[in-house]
């Protein structure tokens, strides 16, 4: 792309809406300035037009993004088909082995909610569609990182913050490698308490009819409830009748 193709003041109002999350629900004109590397006076003129527009709310010092941008995921989740694609599958799926079940795709070094079905919470975050998590530590990370080139999977996994979420979490570049490498191999990831203690999943990639890897999809249980050795005979079974089912029609 050309960078005349650019609209350089669109990229940076997307920066800022960026910058907010759960840890920064609201922040001050200098608070999006340093979580964008903004300018003071292109931060502020950024968070103005967003209030203007009614994306953001503003109380004379702090602003705060409003429900109105949920239009912008919508907008994403009612034009893919994939939600209401998996959906059935998951519910199916859910209910069949009483663990909570979901589908997400990558979006650089996050994994993307896109549809869920919960039996029970088992982490002590809420997840519903759109909501992410970093895909180095997370089941369906592991298997979408796994299904890219190798040297795109290490460049972005060089890119991430890897943050030990608990002792079990693997930081190293390489031995991450390794784990994409077996996960490639055996067709399945499975997490065992390295995103959150007591927590662990199992995912599966999501091929289409030409065998591109387009989704991955996971279930999540309570370390207590099923040990990691029998994942793959208790869960796995039902996960790849899933898989096949949904092969023929993705796209």
């Amino acid at each position: 792309m050309r960078e005349t193709d650019l609209l350089g003041g669109f990229a940076k109002g997307l920066k800022v809406i960026e910058a907010f999350g759960e840890d920064h629900p609201r922040m001050t004109i200098t608070d999006i300035g340093k979580a964008t590397g903004l300018d003071r006076a292109t931060a502020r003129r950024c968070l103005l037009t967003l209030s203007e527009l009614g994306y953001a709310a503003y109380d004379g010092k702090f602003f705060e993004l409003t429900p109105r941008i949920l239009r912008l995921g919508h907008a994403y989740l009612s034009a893919t088909p994939l939600p209401r694609l998996v959906q059935p599958y998951l519910d199916q799926l859910s209910e069949k082995v009483g663990q909570s079940a979901s589908v997400s795709v990558l979006d650089g070094a996050e994994i993307v909610y896109v549809a869920r079905a919960a039996q029970k919470r088992v982490m002590s975050i809420s997840l519903m569609p759109g909501s992410r998590l970093p895909a180095y530590c997370a089941s369906m990370g592991r298997v979408l990182l796994a299904a890219l080139p190798v040297a795109e999977a290490r460049a972005l996994i060089m890119a991430t913050d890897m943050k030990a979420n608990t002792v079990h979490t693997i930081t190293d570049p390489d031995e991450l490698m390794t784990e994409l490498a077996r996960a490639r191999a055996q067709g399945y990831a499975i997490i065992d308490q390295e995103l959150e203690i007591g927590l662990r999943s199992i995912a599966v990639p999501l091929e289409n009819a030409r065998g591109r890897v387009v989704a991955a999809l996971n279930i999540g249980a309570p370390a207590g409830a099923v040990p990691v050795e029998d994942m793959t005979t208790l869960l796995l079974p039902a996960m790849r009748e899933v898989q096949s089912a949904l092969r023929p029609l993705l796209q």
